[in-house]
């Protein structure tokens, strides 16, 4: 029934409708990167909390509180779709947001990632890494364990300190590598083949944390929600019109409730091309 109700919602909605991506701070701009590799065609906006960043050491109270202000501000921009891309929002503030969008799709980080993860591992063994609020939520677990109580074991691992060393761009620095090797040293020896990247900003890691885990899968939540996206709008006629797929021709909004002095320069990091002022809100 759930599905009938967004399925007729996405109808009456103009194809045009811009899909609206929201995060903590720029994390998720890893997150709209893979929407714009796979959803070319789709406008966008992005709001990144940046102000109230992190999210991820905040308590469950707060964390909803700033999820319902990020939602509404969204549905003001009468978007078609929202895409909650923050790993600790989707674990501990999902059916907040769903409540508040009301026919407007929601889709997570989690349970695509979760899905991806299922499909890829052969030998049931899924790590998962992300802040101290996501493992804690359990949420990736509790997850996986729904679908299976038996057949698949799961080892998670907080890493707080990854998104610091990201966001001021010590991505290849050796100190990362140190705080790496150890944070990912037990899940090395729990012989994971698959690794749930449960933080928005742990994808510029990949190289790093493939040089330490060199036979494992890393699922990216991004791609997944992307792919979840497509399926959607695909099912209900409601993708973006073709047109020139070159990144310079996209219409991506920015909004951040502060400019962070990096942002230029990490936000390219994260996207691959550079982006211009983004305008500032208050929340």
């Amino acid at each position: 029934m759930t599905y009938f109700c967004i399925f007729n919602i996405l109808e009456l909605m103009d194809k045009s409708s811009p899909i609206g991506v929201f995060d903590s701070g720029i994390g998720g701009l890893s997150v709209l990167k893979q929407f714009i590799r796979l959803l070319p065609s789709e406008q966008y906006i992005y709001l990144g909390d940046t102000a109230r960043v992190p999210y991820g050491n905040k308590s469950n109270e707060t964390v909803n509180r700033y999820a319902k202000d990020c939602t509404e501000f969204l549905l003001k921009k009468d978007v078609k779709l929202i895409i909650v891309a923050c790993n600790t929002v989707s674990a501990v503030a999902l059916e907040t947001i769903k409540s508040i969008a009301g026919n407007i799709p929601v889709i997570g980080m989690i349970a695509p990632a979760v899905n991806g993860a299922l499909r890829t591992t052969v030998n049931g063994k899924i790590g998962v890494i992300g802040t101290r609020a996501t493992i804690n939520s359990n949420t990736y677990e509790k997850s996986i364990k729904t679908v299976n109580q038996s057949d698949f074991e799961v080892f998670s691992q907080e890493c707080p300190l990854f998104v610091p060393f990201v966001e001021e761009g010590l991505i290849n620095h050796p100190a990362t590598k140190l705080i790496a090797e150890d944070y990912l040293k037990k899940l090395k020896d729990y012989g994971i083949d698959t690794l749930i990247l449960g933080c928005t900003h742990y994808p510029l890691l990949n190289k790093l944390i493939m040089e330490i885990l060199p036979n494992v899968n890393l699922i990216d939540t991004g791609e997944h929600a992307a792919i979840n996206a497509i399926r959607l709008l695909a099912e209900n006629n409601m993708l973006g019109e073709e047109k020139n797929n070159m990144l310079s021709n996209h219409k991506i909004d920015f909004y951040v409730t502060d400019v962070p002095t990096l942002f230029f320069e990490i936000a390219k990091k994260f996207l691959g091309f550079s982006v211009e002022s983004p305008t500032l809100i208050k929340m």
